[in-house]
């Protein structure tokens, strides 16, 4: 694979793994505490299983040994005895009450009901045969593993459950229901077989242990839950100043005028508070002086124009006054142009809860008096925006299409997390290569200079930076059959998260 190909795949995992985590700072440190803490839970839980395990295995071969050799011992001693009394020991020890073994001689080998499986199993078997054989020389020796209620004794197979209690009340009938029992059987000739039967001193011994049992489990939950507690009241602590900062760098866009942020709190928090600050005072400053700059050159330049058109009335050639005066109101108009855009761009207004139907319907009122018709459908609840700014960039909206095609169609779409409005003109649209250009400032796709056919090229410029201050965008695209719509996006306020998670949804 090469290295672009590693690039796309590392971009591509990274945009799904941004879905997938939480887009909160907050949630992804829990997220990283749990992930952590699970991680070293289990981790911890896996080792001391193994450890357990290989523990167990220890155990299991020491008492395997000393199993062994007690069965060995017992079957030597058998083995010792003439034919005629193994008969006679067998009933002194069930009158005795019994040993820890329970030994009988029968005449065929006793069908088992094999339960056990795994290393565990194979390690004592082997164990038997092992010592067996090295200290009897036998290697015909049956051993296996039987559950209590299976259990079969005697030559008549008589069931341990129906056997007589004192026959076996301190061996095998103490066995719990899912406790082994080892039964070794080996021939003694002459159509004898020896049965030894006996308790398997470790009642879990084949009982593979989960890596993560119950116990665990709820301990596990227990750690996990105080952890987050603790972590969640920790983070909220750490980054509530982080959430104060971002909730006023999004108040910034939208004024500029918003208090300053509290200074306090850790170093770095802090230091970017400090910092933040002087980034709004320094906004602030430049606003400021661009508006007085705009507004001496527009005095400034009124004066020689009113002067120039006075002398122009005075021109005796029509030809040339009409001409002058065609230059001086392109002049003005500039001027006014630029005048319209400071103010257009001065966002110092009080956000208020407005009726976007009711704005539209002044705004209709209006377009009737020049002319145009707007056509109006759908509703929406109230939202919070800036009056004077947002009329003004919906009258520039609404003007072009009025302009263009006689006739704007506003459908209005609204939902919890954002509202949306569709202004549709019947007019040529824009070509696809001029739809960002119309954005900039004097920009224009009517070359002509005069306010009644071309106007000065600020209308789109002005209504996109009004949205982008509301936290919206301004979208054009040409239609179908014929006409451009322009497509207004704007979040509805709410929690920082939802609506920082929208704006981003929009700028893409």
């Amino acid at each position: 694979m090469s290295s672009l190909s590693l690039r796309r795949y590392w971009r591509r995992s990274r945009r799904r793994w941004a879905c997938v985590l939480p887009h909160s700072l907050r949630g992804r440190f829990l997220l990283i505490m749990v992930v952590g803490v699970m991680g070293a839970q289990l981790a911890s839980y896996a080792w001391w299983s193994a450890q357990e395990r290989s523990d167990q295995r220890l155990r299991l071969d020491e008492v395997s040994s000393t199993l062994a050799y007690s069965v060995a011992s017992t079957v030597r001693f058998f083995r010792s005895l003439p034919h005629s009394y193994r008969h006679v020991a067998l009933d002194q020890l069930r009158d005795m009450g019994g040993t820890r073994f329970f030994v009988s001689v029968n005449d065929h080998r006793l069908p088992v009901q094999d339960i056990g499986d795994g290393p565990e199993k194979a390690l004592v078997v082997q164990k038997l045969r092992n010592v067996l054989r090295r200290e009897l020389g036998i290697d015909a020796v049956e051993v296996e593993f039987s559950r209590p209620d299976t259990l079969r004794l005697l030559s008549a197979e008589v069931l341990l459950t129906e056997m007589p209690p004192r026959w076996g009340q301190h061996t095998l009938l103490t066995a719990s229901a899912d406790q082994p029992i080892l039964v070794v059987q080996l021939p003694l000739g002459q159509q004898q077989w020896l049965y030894v039967a006996t308790l398997m001193p470790m009642p879990d011994a084949f009982h593979r242990p989960h890596w993560l049992s119950a116990d665990r489990l709820f301990v596990l939950l227990v750690v996990l839950g105080t952890v987050i507690g603790l972590s969640a009241l920790g983070i909220r602590s750490a980054t509530r100043t982080l959430d104060r900062m971002a909730r006023a760098a999004q108040r910034l866009g939208d004024d500029l005028d918003a208090p300053p942020l509290s200074e306090r709190g850790p170093r770095e928090v802090a230091t970017a508070a400090v910092a933040f600050n002087r980034m709004q005072g320094r906004l602030q400053h430049q606003v400021d002086e661009r508006a007085r700059m705009f507004s001496a050159i527009s005095h400034d330049l009124k004066t020689p124009i009113t002067r120039m058109r006075l002398r122009a009335e005075m021109l005796d050639d029509s030809v040339q006054r009409e001409r002058f005066s065609a230059s001086l109101d392109e002049l003005d108009c500039l001027v006014r142009g630029a005048l319209d855009s400071v103010r257009g761009l001065d966002m110092h207004e009080t956000a208020e809860l407005m009726s976007m139907n009711e704005m539209l319907s002044r705004l209709s009122g209006e377009m009737d008096i020049l002319g145009g018709k707007v056509l109006i459908q759908g509703h929406a609840k109230p939202l919070m925006i800036k009056p004077l700014a947002f009329k003004r960039a919906l009258a520039n909206l609404l003007e072009n299409a009025v302009f263009y095609g006689q006739l704007a169609e506003v459908t209005i779409s609204d939902s919890t997390h954002q509202l949306e409005l569709s202004i549709v003109d019947h007019g040529p649209g824009i070509p696809d290569d001029r739809i960002e250009q119309v954005f900039d400032p004097f920009v224009r796709l009517e070359p002509s200079r005069s306010r009644h056919t071309g106007g000065s090229g600020l209308g789109l410029g002005i209504a996109r930076h009004i949205m982008q201050a509301h936290g919206g965008r301004i979208v054009l695209r040409n239609r179908l059959d014929a006409g451009l719509e322009v497509l207004v996006q704007l979040p509805r306020p709410g929690p920082f998260a939802d609506s920082n998670r929208e704006t981003t949804r929009l700028e893409r």
